[in-house]
């Protein structure tokens, strides 16, 4: 019996000591079951952690499989493509053609390597009458259309066999400077021909630099080693040169032009301008011969209706290697030589930039 008026005592607060019993028992096994929770909390929590696990090592060799898979069909498709240019040409008598579509330059389907490549396989094959040169392009490097126009010139006197120039959208600049060794010119009533010049582009930042408080520091060994800085003054001295250099090359686009057409141009103080014209009024000025499609060549001038495909072609691999990024450098290469200045031919007529 419990006397002490400041303790509970059950029989006086009217509780049984049966009933007061489980409340005591319930009071020691609280400690026990929270640790008990504390406890299943952690298993569950290493549970999910190794499953988390499970499932990232999971993705991991799911992704190593795939690529390992990727590079494989890679592998095989580079294998089995056709070589870039091989064409496959009937047994019988019929008209070469050959794509030069785009921007000329060192690197592609329009540079002088893929070109020359395609034309000496059209000229080689025995069964090609002639060879037709399709043409939708704005025109681009002068050296690169050079090495192509000379190589025209070179396979017509070897084979003995005709060129004929088929311009579709464009024919300008650089692409006119290799037109020009066909034998004949045809187009479109609308096609966009000539841009008989030569142009040097850059960009100046020295007043922005100034606004910004940049300082430009070019240290170099020769007094003219910075010329065409974008950073730095232009001098007249620079200009001067600048000038004398893409007249030059000016004068040679001129020379190719008179020689491949002869007494069929009817040059004007525009004709060397620069300026394009539609296909109709380019065979009235002479830079063309006559208004006429692929199809009509080879059925009415060369006579052998059946036209096979010599032009350079890149295969899958090579397809699929651009759209990974592999043209990226090309864009800031380009990107970083218009800003020093760079010489290309034409530039009126190319709705894109041409070197």
């Amino acid at each position: 019996m419990n006397d002490d008026p400041l303790q509970p005592n059950p029989l006086r607060e009217g509780v049984s000591p049966a009933a007061a019993a489980p409340n005591a028992a319930a009071t020691s096994a609280a400690p026990d079951r929270a640790q008990g929770d504390v406890r299943g909390s952690d298993a569950m929590e290493r549970v999910l952690t190794e499953l988390i696990r499970d499932r990232r090592a999971e993705r991991r060799w799911r992704s190593v499989f795939r690529l390992a898979w990727l590079f494989v069909a890679i592998a095989l498709i580079w294998t089995l493509s056709p070589a870039r240019g091989l064409s496959t040409a009937p047994a019988g008598p019929h008209t070469a053609l050959v794509d030069l579509r785009g921007e000329i330059q060192a690197e592609g389907l329009a540079s002088a390597d893929a070109l020359m490549g395609a034309l000496r396989e059209a000229f080689s094959n025995p069964n090609a009458r002639a060879v037709v040169l399709r043409i939708n392009s704005p025109g681009g490097s002068p050296v690169q259309a050079g090495l192509v126009n000379d190589e025209i010139r070179r396979l017509k006197d070897l084979h003995q066999k005709k060129v004929y120039a088929v311009v579709e959208e464009i024919c300008a600049s650089g692409a006119y400077y290799v037109a020009v060794a066909a034998d004949e010119i045809y187009v479109d009533k609308a096609s966009l021909v000539g841009s008989i010049g030569v142009l040097m582009e850059g960009f100046g930042f020295v007043d922005l630099m100034g606004k910004l408080g940049v300082e430009r520091r070019l240290i170099t060994a020769g007094e003219n080693k910075g010329m065409l800085d974008p950073f730095a003054p232009q001098s007249a001295r620079e200009r001067e040169h600048a000038q004398a250099l893409i007249n030059q090359i000016h004068q040679q686009f001129i020379s190719v032009v008179k020689e491949g057409r002869g007494s069929r141009l009817k040059a004007t103080p525009d004709t060397f301008s620069g300026l394009f014209w539609n296909g109709e009024e380019a065979v009235r000025l002479g830079l063309a011969d006559a208004v006429g499609s692929v199809d009509l060549v080879a059925r009415e001038k060369v006579q052998a209706p059946d036209v096979v495909d010599y032009s350079p072609r890149e295969n899958v691999a090579e397809r699929l290697a651009k759209r990974f990024g592999a043209s990226v450098g090309a864009g800031a290469l380009y990107a970083l030589r218009a800003m020093g200045g760079d010489a290309r031919l034409g530039g009126g007529a190319a709705p894109t930039p041409v070197r």
